[in-house]
């Protein structure tokens, strides 16, 4: 009898043990593994870039930092080209994406989002002698974009819809923007942040901004596996912190510049 008692206690033990075990959350495994593994895009200043000794930086960058010294662990930063993001995240190399990515419904079906914790205008860049001046200009034209990202898949629909011009999608945002300085296509569209950050670096002579695109504001999250309801739920919490605390002016006037934009949804609460 006492002998069935203690194996009913050890086969009750184990089947709590299994429970939690199958119920343990990313966030509990993240703490205990003692790091944080952040996708980041690498190509897409100012979000993501390297510096001159070729250390990982930018708002991302800074953020993954952010989120992983609340969590009392180390940040490590895995480079992830924007078409591997959610590739990266499922297959385990890593824990969260912190790369601008924009929340679609379609990644939504795949990933679980978090509330926005940037957000992005589209603009169209170009070069002075396409004789480009505003969005409309680009019917007819060779265009193209990221392969992935929120501005790629829009200005693809827009082609599709004008039944004129061309489309063509590139691996990174340096090889985009190396296609319009180079003149491989005449424009494409891409953040405000982008375009920027690419006019003041020197690199491309002759690049411009040519008004507004009408797509709406790019609002983007962080993203982890779809089960993972307890991080989900953390890290909606951090993001609305950075906020309150004034951080993320901080990390945007650092980065970016000027008055942040507003993280809301007109109409809409999150």
């Amino acid at each position: 009898m006492k002998k069935t008692i203690i194996s009913l206690a050890l086969a009750t033990l184990a089947s709590v043990s299994s429970i939690h075990a199958a119920n343990a959350d990313q966030l509990d495994t993240i703490i205990d593994s003692g790091k944080l593994r952040c996708a980041v895009t690498l190509d897409f200043p100012p979000m993501g870039m390297r510096d001159d000794k070729n250390n990982p930086e930018g708002f991302d960058v800074d953020y993954c930092k952010d989120l992983a010294k609340v969590l009392g662990v180390t940040p490590v930063i895995v480079e992830t080209p924007f078409p591997d993001r959610i590739p990266a995240l499922m297959s385990g190399r890593a824990d969260v994406i912190v790369a601008s990515t924009s929340d679609t419904l379609e990644r939504a079906k795949t990933v679980s989002m978090t509330i926005p914790y940037f957000a992005f205008q589209m603009v169209v860049l170009t070069r002075d002698d396409k004789n480009i001046n505003s969005f409309d200009d680009l019917k007819g034209r060779p265009v193209g974009d990221t392969s992935g990202t929120f501005e790629a898949i829009a200005l693809a629909k827009s082609v599709k819809d004008w039944g004129t011009g061309s489309f063509r999608a590139y691996q990174s945002q340096n090889d985009t923007i190396l296609a319009v300085a180079q003149g491989h296509i005449d424009a494409a569209v891409v953040t405000n942040t982008v375009a920027s950050s690419a006019i003041k670096s020197g690199k491309y002579k002759g690049l411009k901004i040519a008004g507004n695109a009408p797509y709406t504001i790019d609002y983007v999250s962080l993203a982890v596996k779809r089960d993972q309801y307890g991080l989900t739920h953390f890290l909606n919490l951090f993001v609305n912190q950075q906020v309150r605390t004034g951080r993320y002016a901080e990390l945007y006037k650092k980065w970016v510049g000027g008055t942040p934009v507003n993280l809301t949804v007109p109409g809409v609460y999150y």
